[in-house]
């Protein structure tokens, strides 16, 4: 791990503090959210967050018992409550800290890269937390980030990354291969818990769209309940929850089409408004900038919902080339998840069908910005659209093809 900055006493008393903190002995689980108003609790300084599952034969009558085509589906009975605890103590005013400084976690992903080049181009002195692996993240480097190692899912190695740092901005989520609960709850709670420890004046969490809606997926409640536990916090946060990536577009509708492979969709009209990580980064700062959006929960959308089969269509408009589409009826998704419930090793599959159950609903994953524009004297006019987000790209990529091929001496060339 690279050197930070020498840690004063003070500091250190509180990194001792935050690497003895205990971490949630029970994860979110599909149930409906009980909350207790926050008005009749006092949370102290120290927090920790107390979830309690009722036994099946405890269900209040008013819990819900749903009829299915896989049979009968009762929600489990669950409270969310923040308590008082032997857990961190913010030691204000603490040692000052430049307001220039951020960390950003997940810095390495889709939205996370454009954090930190959006946060340098703006002059902001911007440390990367990255996990150790064997590529390291030197283009972060290069773009003029400082590059720390430490893990969430290992919380003493987050203290030492948290020295310095005046705000937080939480772009990362688990990988596919790691179970849920062990990045977005576990990690999550141990980084607020940190920062609440070592005075960090500002938290940017991001979140999806509609997750208090849908306990059922153990993803969006699990974002759910991090809001709530960050709102509880004290800390200083903007919550921004978001509704699809227009760079998740390529890898699963544009890429294919261009090699003629099968495009995979589903038969439900879901509505997705997807936004440019560019502009969800220029929003961001922007949001970072104004002391009015301070503890508000905002929703980042873009400038109209699409179904799937309207992406699928203009992309092969730009590509010029029909797509091979292969559909997969929602009911096969639904099937597919009640068999790998069946065995231990196959339930975060089971996880994270769930949430691709969702996005093959017949949902809208979409809000009106125009208060969201206002708030943040934003022209919605800027906003890049899907259709001049996907004409460029099918441009740029189109030539590119095309100069390759005329450089190559091979005839057959297929991609």
């Amino acid at each position: 791990m690279e050197s930070v900055c020498p840690v004063s006493d003070r500091q250190r008393e509180s990194l001792k503090m935050a690497m003895a903190w205990r971490l949630p002995t029970q994860l979110p689980t599909p149930g409906n959210l009980h909350h207790y108003d926050s008005k009749t609790l006092s949370f102290p300084a120290s927090l920790s967050w107390c979830r309690t599952l009722a036994p099946d034969h405890l269900l209040p009558s008013s819990s819900s018992s749903t009829s299915t085509a896989t049979g009968t589906h009762t929600r489990r009975f669950m409270k969310c409550r923040a308590r008082a605890g032997a857990g961190a103590v913010n030691l204000a005013p603490g040692t000052p800290v430049r307001p220039t400084s951020i960390l950003v976690v997940g810095a390495t992903g889709t939205l996370g890269r454009q954090i930190v080049r959006r946060a340098l181009d703006e002059g902001y002195d911007v440390r990367c937390l990255v996990r150790p692996r064997p590529a390291p993240a030197d283009f972060l480097r290069d773009w003029g980030a400082t590059v720390v190692n430490a893990d969430l899912s290992k919380p003493e190695t987050i203290p030492a990354t948290l020295v310095g740092i005046h705000t937080i901005i939480d772009c990362a989520t688990g990988r596919p291969e790691e179970p849920i609960k062990k990045v977005d709850w576990e990690g999550k709670v141990a980084l607020i818990q940190c920062a609440k420890a070592m005075g960090i004046q500002k938290f940017v969490f991001y979140s999806i769209h509609n997750c208090d809606q849908h306990p059922e997926v153990p993803l969006m409640e699990i974002k759910y309940c991090t809001e709530k536990f960050l709102q509880d916090s004290g800390i200083n946060h903007v919550i921004i929850r978001l509704c699809g990536f227009m760079q998740g577009i390529i890898g699963q509708y544009a890429v294919p089409i261009l090699e003629e492979k099968s495009v995979w969709g589903t038969d439900a009209p879901t509505r997705i408004a997807y936004m440019d990580t560019q502009d969800v980064a220029r929003l961001t700062f922007i949001a970072l900038r104004n002391e009015k959006v301070n503890g508000k929960l905002l929703t980042f959308a873009g400038p109209r919902a699409w179904t799937t089969q309207e992406v699928i269509t203009l992309c092969e408009r730009f590509a010029g080339q029909e797509a091979n589409i292969t559909t997969v009826p929602v009911s096969v998704l639904r099937v597919t998840r009640q068999l790998t419930r069946l065995f231990e090793w196959t339930n975060d599959v089971a996880d994270r069908l769930a949430f691709s159950e969702v996005l093959s609903s017949d949902t809208v994953f979409s809000v009106p910005m125009s208060e969201t524009y206002g708030l943040l004297g934003v022209d919605g006019k800027d906003i890049v659209t899907l259709e001049k987000y996907l004409q460029d790209y099918f441009t740029n990529i189109l030539k590119k093809l095309k100069d390759i091929k005329a450089q190559s001496k091979q005839s057959d060339i297929y991609f």
